[in-house]
């Protein structure tokens, strides 16, 4: 089979990708620009299936509804970085935070230390060789899912390709979900005189 009949194998919408994760598996989101919120939205939809999901990303942008009190006892956010949509989550004893630096991130995987079952990620389309990069958002994520058991991408048209380390082949993805939306953007606040 060629990647591009492996691709088409591989696609499908959110709701039948995020059937891969399971009660008591450890998932890795992408973070800032490359949020897969299509990813998110599918993974809150089979909340009623689930216990003990554990959610670890650095700051994602968009709302983290996983953090809602509803949602305890079901996901349980542990934030590498605290970003501005969980910050009230973790005031609230609902998620936790672990002090770390950046650098010190992807060592957590390679070790074991932080064992992953599933990354979610948001990528470029494929290149002519099969391969998605993650675009807009290079940070941890390439590393998580080289770590992860199960890797689905939200493969968005939209989202830039980018060189170097940062791409991943199609091949290596257990599921495709693809779209065509804006990238999310930081929530700027307006200029002052200051």
């Amino acid at each position: 089979m060629n990647w591009r009949e492996e691709y088409r194998s591989k696609c499908m919408d959110g709701a039948q990708a995020l059937k891969a994760v399971r009660s008591g598996e450890r998932v890795w989101v992408q973070s800032g620009c490359g949020t897969p919120s299509v990813l998110l939205d599918a993974l809150v939809e089979r909340a009623p299936e689930l216990r003990n999901v554990e959610i670890v990303h650095l700051k994602t942008l968009g709302e983290a509804v996983y953090t809602r009190p509803e949602y305890e006892g079901i996901f349980r956010h542990r934030g590498l970085f605290l970003g501005d949509n969980v910050r009230e989550a973790a005031a609230a004893g609902r998620a936790d935070y672990t002090p770390i630096f950046l650098s010190e991130i992807e060592s957590l995987f390679a070790s074991g230390a932080l064992p992953l079952d599933v990354t979610l990620m948001q990528v470029s389309p494929p290149d002519e060789h099969g391969f998605v990069t993650l675009g807009s958002t290079v940070d941890c994520t390439l590393n998580a899912a080289r770590a992860s058991k199960t890797v689905i991408a939200e493969v968005n048209e939209r989202m830039p390709r980018t060189h170097g380390d940062t791409s991943f082949h199609v091949s290596h993805l257990s599921a495709i979900v693809e779209t065509s939306r804006p990238l999310l953007e930081s929530d700027t606040n307006p200029f002052t005189e200051v």
